[in-house]
C-alpha cells in the first residue's frame, strides 16, 4: 500500500541533499527585520524629539515677541504718560494657551542723540525645562 523508497531513487537523492539550509536562513531574516525596526524605531524617536523641541523654539520666539510688544505699549502708550526706560522694564510669566508656561524678560537702553532719544527693547523668552527648554530673543529699536 505504501510505495517502497527504493521504487523512488530520485527522490530518496535529493532528500538526502538538503541539509537544513532553511532554519539558517530564516534565523538570518528574522534578525535583518529586527535590526531595520530597531532603527527605524530610533529614527522615529530623534524625530519626535526634534519636533518638540521646534515646538518650544516656536513657543519661546512668541513670548519674546509677546514682551516686546508689551514693553512697546508701555513706553509709548495711546494716552501719551510713557513708562520710563529701565533695565528690567517687563517680566511676565504667560497662562495663555500657546505660550503657557512660558516667561519673558524684556530689558531696555536708551540713547540720547541731539533732541531724539532711541530705544532699544531686548526681549528674552523661554519656554520648557531642562533638555527641553528653549529661549529665543528679540531685539527691537524705537525712537
Amino acid at each position: 500500500m505504501y510505495p517502497d523508497q527504493k521504487s523512488f531513487p530520485a527522490e530518496h537523492a535529493i532528500r538526502s541533499r538538503q541539509r537544513g539550509v532553511g532554519l539558517p536562513l530564516a534565523i538570518f531574516i528574522i534578525t535583518v527585520l529586527a535590526l531595520i525596526v530597531v532603527g527605524i524605531t530610533q529614527l522615529q524617536q530623534g524625530t519626535a524629539e526634534m519636533e518638540i523641541q521646534d515646538l518650544q523654539s516656536t513657543r519661546a520666539f512668541y513670548a519674546a515677541e509677546s514682551g516686546a510688544q508689551a514693553a512697546l505699549a508701555l513706553l509709548f502708550p495711546v494716552s501719551g504718560s510713557a513708562t520710563s526706560c529701565t533695565a528690567a522694564m517687563y517680566e511676565q510669566s504667560f497662562t495663555t494657551v500657546g505660550i503657557n508656561n512660558c516667561s519673558v524678560v524684556v530689558h531696555c537702553t536708551s540713547q540720547s542723540l541731539g533732541a531724539e532719544t532711541y530705544y532699544t527693547l531686548r526681549s528674552e523668552g523661554s519656554c520648557g525645562q531642562g533638555t527641553d527648554q528653549a529661549r529665543r530673543m528679540i531685539e527691537v529699536k524705537a525712537r
